[in-house]
């Protein structure tokens, strides 16, 4: 995997937004890449794919955690036919009941992180969170640095071509068609 790769020991990757079907801007599919081999291996839920990403540092995922062999070909490769994200290693799984969602601007530029309370309400910040841990006190021993907003980072080079990055001064993207690159 190009520039993550040499990384990807301490990063837990995400696929999102297929080309082509009702997913576009959502994440699609969850893999984990083996230490030793390097394969991309499915992570059959969100939640499974949270649990090995909270403790990937400390318990680095192997082929043998998804009863595979280094030797049995890859779940996913790495190319364009979707956009890859890369998660940060170790952030902490969502608190039971809630439910981390990411999803993908219409730009590509990045994902915005939102949680899914039980109640089934969206929280896009932490002074929200702070709101509703405070309106809803059954929700004891949870606390707001329980909840991490940050971003995976897109993979740029699985990016369609005919997107660039954001122009800085006018904040919209740039479209760019093969012909004119």
């Amino acid at each position: 995997m190009k520039g993550a790769q040499e990384n990807s020991h301490s990063k837990t990757p995400s696929t999102s937004a297929k080309r082509s079907g009702s997913s576009l801007g959502s994440v699609d599919e969850y893999a984990a890449q083996c230490k030793n081999c390097m394969k991309w291996r499915v992570i059959d839920t969100q939640e499974e794919f949270e649990e090995i990403r909270s403790k990937f540092i400390d318990e680095p995922f192997y082929c043998s955690k998804r009863g595979k062999s280094c030797d049995d070909p890859a779940d996913l490769e790495y190319d364009s036919t979707r956009t890859w994200v890369m998660d940060k290693p170790n952030l902490p799984k969502a608190p039971e009941g809630f439910r981390r969602t990411l999803v993908l601007r219409k730009d590509y530029s990045k994902l915005d992180a939102y949680y899914i309370t039980p109640t089934g309400k969206k929280l896009r910040t932490r002074n929200e969170i702070a709101v509703y841990l405070k309106d809803h006190p059954e929700h004891k021993g949870v606390s707001v640095t329980d909840f991490d907003f940050s971003s995976p980072k897109v993979m740029q080079d699985t990016v369609p071509e005919y997107f660039e990055q954001k122009d800085s001064a006018t904040k919209r993207p740039k479209v760019v068609f093969k012909d004119e690159a």
